[in-house]
């Protein structure tokens, strides 16, 4: 009676059950990949948000790529700010997703070196190719303290197209782009502005990650193998109900009786 599974219906359907099984697994074991690489990056933001703040010169050089492993940490750096290169980021948006720009201003180091400081968000007005009216940074000699940052690149990023832009106005983040602009050597990454916090609270400062949230990738990764585990159930009850409905088939078909012959008539 299992001969049916030689059809070719049955066949395909074999088939797929057992393509299915090993993809499903895979995809189980790569949501909880997911899981365990948030889990690790919330652990690293929340130590490196903890970590006691070190110069910034100890974490970063120019030419240096900022590795993630040193992503948020609390830095320090003291110089002047230079409102005369500063520049702002175009299509960022605030926390509560309103587009805005993010301020970039260089920070003169006592060295002559520079690094490049967020210094918070601020909304778009009407005219997006005009530079925007920015509360002025602090004068003479300051202190900042903020979370350090990798450059951000195209393929980071995302961000192809950078041609066109209207003047002191980027798409990007990169230490290597505002190194050619100022013509003087720039730290690599920049810093994320925490502190002095500005007056009027604008610009808007960046707020922390968000090192809480894990997502419901463990939830997905127990789900594919629920699924797993279900394909070869379902393979067995679909068999069975076809055995059954092919066996009740043969008794209906046995327990006819045979109609009489119709009657000749002259």
């Amino acid at each position: 009676m299992y001969r049916f599974l030689l059809s070719r219906q049955w066949v395909i359907l074999t088939l797929l059950a057992l393509a299915l099984i090993p993809a499903m697994i895979e995809l189980g074991f790569w949501q909880l990949h997911r899981h365990e690489h948030k889990v690790a990056q919330n652990s690293l933001i929340s130590d490196n948000l903890k970590a006691k703040p070190v110069p910034v010169t100890e974490l970063t050089f120019p030419g240096h790529t900022v590795p993630r492993a040193d992503y948020w940490r609390r830095v320090t750096a003291t110089g002047r700010f230079d409102p005369a290169h500063e520049v702002v980021v175009r299509r960022r948006t605030s926390a509560d997703d309103q587009v805005g720009y993010h301020v970039l201003i260089p920070l003169i180091l006592n060295d002559g070196r520079a690094l490049i400081v967020n210094r918070g968000w601020i909304p778009a007005d009407g005219d997006q190719r005009a530079f925007p009216d920015i509360p002025p940074a602090p004068t003479g000699e300051v202190t900042v303290t903020g979370r350090l940052k990798a450059d951000e690149t195209t393929a980071s990023s995302g961000i192809r197209d950078l041609r066109g832009l209207p003047s002191r106005q980027v798409m990007l983040i990169n230490s290597g782009q505002q190194q050619k602009q100022l013509g003087r050597t720039v730290l690599g990454g920049y810093v994320e502005q925490t502190s002095p916090v500005p007056a009027g609270d604008s610009p808007e400062q960046i707020p922390d990650p968000d090192d809480s949230s894990i997502g419901p990738h463990m939830a997905y990764a127990v789900q594919w193998w629920l699924f797993v585990a279900a394909v070869p159930v379902g393979w067995v009850i679909l068999v069975r109900r076809e055995k059954r409905d092919r066996e009740a088939a043969a008794e209906r078909g046995a327990a006819e009786p045979e109609s009489a012959p119709e009657p000749v008539t002259a």
